[in-house]
């Protein structure tokens, strides 16, 4: 049987996300940060070991990341704007 601290942290880390996801959707993304970091914080001490509720907006944060490579890979250098005059 869980102790009421286990249902009061439980019940904390769902505020946690909650307020996290209301952040986000908000474009608040430093309390986004403040509140997913609550949530890690909550999930390690409780010994909860939920997974992420961010892994799929951080696997397309990847994504995006990879694909903006590629894109600036693909693009020519552009030339310096002054010759060096030595």
């Amino acid at each position: 049987m869980k102790s009421r601290t286990d249902a009061e942290l439980a019940h904390e880390l769902a505020e946690a996300e909650r307020q996290a996801w209301e952040a986000l959707a908000r474009y608040k993304f430093m309390m986004f940060g403040y509140w997913a970091a609550i949530w890690v914080h909550l999930n390690r001490i409780g010994r909860f070991k939920r997974p992420s509720p961010w892994k799929a907006l951080v696997t397309a944060a990847r994504a995006h990341l990879a694909l903006i490579a590629i894109r600036s890979a693909s693009e020519p250098t552009p030339a310096p704007l002054l010759e060096d005059a030595a």
